[in-house]
């Protein structure tokens, strides 16, 4: 098995909540005793990261939801509200889910209030994250099924992909991961996180930075494959830890860049999900062992050693989407292009096409809200990509009216296009040397660079 190691069963009377073996203590990212000093409570354990899951359920509903037509269910699950029905996962009987509401993990929660701040380069009108988040939201609800065949747009899938960055990656790596809250003097370890807390300022910044990653608390027990199908919601057995017969959304399930760690991970070129989850634990222990005082040069320099390696392997994981898809996008007008020589009926590969594509924007949207400045990659995708997908008349989205209509202009050449796809898996590997690099249609692009030749296309370069 490759990547993740593979530890025994544990039997079925073994509970997740007692575990005592010693793979479970070093290897599982639960059961960290506690350590703030004068805590009275009942509690045992002092890991708590039930707000970031929470918001995982949020997203996936929001995801859900962008096709449904109701923009007041698709701000229900941006914004929060009481008694929010889980969507996704959703309980069957060959997969059950312990909870079904959102508040059962934690109540209170939105998205929109932990979203990228910064104004987002991929997306026209100089707008926040959470302002491009509600616009695609809008014209979710006015298309059906969330996908507006007139320009293009996937809206579940722009919205997901960018949310899972602007929110999850973002938290994580531009905040509890951040060099304030690592410093000795932000959310300092011999404190409550708050008052009434049974962790530590630096226990609660970890594990809320675990949380957004995805991964599920026993990830480095199974393999790469294994946490693939987890989140597939494929095998019960992987994914049932405490074998209790249900799987505890909160610390059972992989979610977001974990699963997408998973699936690059798989293919076995790269060990993304095992790294990322591993850098998490090892913090987590070193945060454990300063036993509630504060923490001193060595510790923190370690927390900020793991925080490195965690969020260089999360953005490589974002970048290896974009990778991906800008692939499939290369084929599928590979598809289109023939359909349409042939005249034949382009709907369904027209859709495939504008999925991928929204796969591809939203994930390289994504890459401008980690904690390293990104504009310079941030405007050459922008470039490439557009604003929109090109479209079969040649037109292309540019702008936003100031009535919030789209403005469209004569697009390039289906051919023209499919070598921007090209250069953007090129920027991938010159910028974040991915490894995985599923779909690579790298093999073709001095063919299609030569055969287009003087076409004027070289400023993208």
């Amino acid at each position: 098995m490759s990547g993740l190691k593979k530890y025994g069963i544990l039997t079925s009377l073994l509970v997740f909540s007692s575990i005592t073996t010693t793979h479970a203590s070093s290897d599982v990212y639960a059961n960290f005793p506690i350590t703030l000093k004068g805590y009275s409570g009942d509690a045992k354990t002092s890991e708590s990261y039930g707000g970031q899951m929470a918001r995982h359920m949020l997203h996936n509903g929001l995801k859900k939801a962008a096709s449904s037509g109701d923009l007041a269910k698709m701000e229900m699950y941006f914004n929060g509200a009481k008694s929010v029905p889980i969507l996704d996962p959703k309980s069957s009987s060959k997969f059950p889910i312990k909870q079904k509401l959102v508040e059962e993990l934690s109540g209170g929660k939105t998205l929109v209030k932990k979203t990228y701040k910064g104004k987002v380069v991929g997306w026209p009108g100089n707008m926040t994250g959470a302002e491009v988040i509600q616009f695609m939201m809008e014209k979710a609800a006015s298309v059906p099924k969330g996908v507006d065949t007139l320009t293009g747009y996937n809206y579940p899938q722009l919205i997901s992909k960018f949310a899972m960055g602007a929110v999850f990656y973002n938290q994580a790596c531009t905040n509890y991961l951040g060099a304030k809250k690592l410093s000795s003097k932000s959310k300092p370890n011999d404190a409550p996180y708050k008052k009434g807390a049974r962790y530590t300022g630096k226990e609660h910044v970890w594990d809320e930075a675990f949380g957004y990653w995805g991964a599920a608390a026993h990830t480095l027990t199974l393999s790469a494959k294994e946490s693939y199908e987890v989140a597939k919601k494929k095998n019960l057995a992987a994914a049932d830890y405490n074998k209790d017969g249900i799987v505890d959304a909160r610390t059972e399930m992989t979610y977001a860049h974990a699963y997408y760690a998973s699936g690059f991970d798989k293919g076995g070129k790269t060990n993304y999900l095992e790294t990322v989850t591993r850098a998490f634990v090892d913090g987590r222990h070193t945060i454990t062992s300063a036993k509630g005082a504060k923490m001193g040069w060595n510790g923190r320099n370690n927390l900020k050693k793991n925080a490195a390696i965690i969020c260089s392997n999360w953005e490589k994981v974002i970048a290896e989407a974009v990778f991906k898809y800008a692939g499939s996008v290369y084929k599928d007008l590979d598809k289109l292009n023939t359909i349409m020589e042939a005249k034949g009926d382009t709907k369904k590969a027209f859709a495939t096409y504008a999925k991928h594509w929204g796969e591809a924007k939203g994930f390289a949207m994504a890459l401008e809200a980690g904690a390293t400045d990104r504009s310079a990659v941030s405007a050459k995708l922008t470039s490439l990509l557009g604003y929109g997908p090109w479209l079969p008349n040649l037109s292309q989205v540019t702008d936003i009216a100031k009535d919030g209509s789209y403005v469209k202009d004569e697009a390039s050449s289906l051919e023209a296009y499919q070598l921007h796809m090209l250069k953007i898996q090129k920027l991938m590997v010159d910028e974040f040397k991915v490894a995985a690099r599923n779909n690579d249609m790298l093999g073709s692009i001095d063919d299609l660079a030569a055969k287009l030749g003087g076409s004027g296309y070289a400023e993208n370069d």
